[in-house]
Parts: structure tokens; sequence; C-alpha cells
């Protein structure tokens, strides 16, 4: 059996993410959290057209967005999944919302993360469950980033 880990790719893009191990321990709590046990879990990382092509191709929404995340558990007891997370769409919402970029890549890092835990965005009410979660998340950050 395959050691459950948490994984960083990069496609059509250069990315280097900083503090691996500490954003593993920081996601993992996560899951404790939610009371959910975490099995494979890709982050991807890439720019708009990748993403763009997967929302067209697997969502049918021709937009471009920051994030999906595809549910990859075969066993309800264990969560696997994989997060494409589009780095030009983290930078630009970042400057929308004068935040530091690595705030917004965190926000959205954590957003994926809580789809697999369960949580939906659609409903206004979903929104705001959803936000509030990932506000409680980054505030443990100085935990696991000191």
């Amino acid at each position: 059996m395959k050691k459950a880990s948490i994984h960083f790719f990069e496609e059509n893009i250069r990315f280097r993410l900083r503090h691996k191990l500490k954003i593993r321990k920081w996601i993992d709590a996560v899951f404790l959290s939610e009371n959910t046990s975490r099995g494979e879990i890709n982050f991807i990382f890439c720019d708009d057209s990748y993403l763009h092509d997967l929302n067209v191709k697997y969502l049918q929404h021709d937009t471009l967005t920051d994030i999906i995340t595809f549910d990859q558990s075969e066993n309800p007891e264990q969560m696997d999944g994989d997060i494409f997370i589009s780095i030009e769409r983290v930078k630009e919402n970042a400057k929308q919302y004068g935040v530091s970029f690595v705030n917004e890549l965190h926000r959205v890092m954590v957003h994926g993360v809580l789809h697999l835990c369960g949580y939906h965005d659609k409903a206004k009410n979903e929104i705001k469950v959803m936000r509030e979660k990932e506000d409680y998340y980054l505030s443990l950050q100085p935990d696991f980033f000191n």
C-alpha cells in the first residue's frame, strides 16, 4: 500500500512553492480538524490556459478560475484528490483584494482542501461557511509557519 502524502507539481508554469513541509503539516491539521482522513493529495500549480482547458473539458465552464478540485476518493474513509491552482489567477486576485500573493495562495489551497472535506460554495450560505472556514484555517498558520 502506497503511503498517503501531499505532493506539489507544476504544469505549463515554473513555480517554486516555499515551505512545503510546513504547508503539509498545516494541511494535515485542516483534515484532522475536519475529522477527515487524508489520503493522496496532489496540488498542481498551473497557468490560466491549462486550468481553463480543464474547466471546459471536465466542467463545461468556459471561464477562467483560480482553482478546480477533483475528488479522486475511492474509499469514503479517506480523501484523495487533485487540486489545480492557476498561479496567474492567484496573483490577479491578490492584487484585486489587496492581500499578499502568499496569503491568497494559501486561501485557495485551503479552499480546495475544504471542497475535499465536503464543503460547497454555490449558494450564499455555503459561500459564507466556506469563507469562515478559510479565515479560521488561515488564522492557524502562525502555529505552523513560525
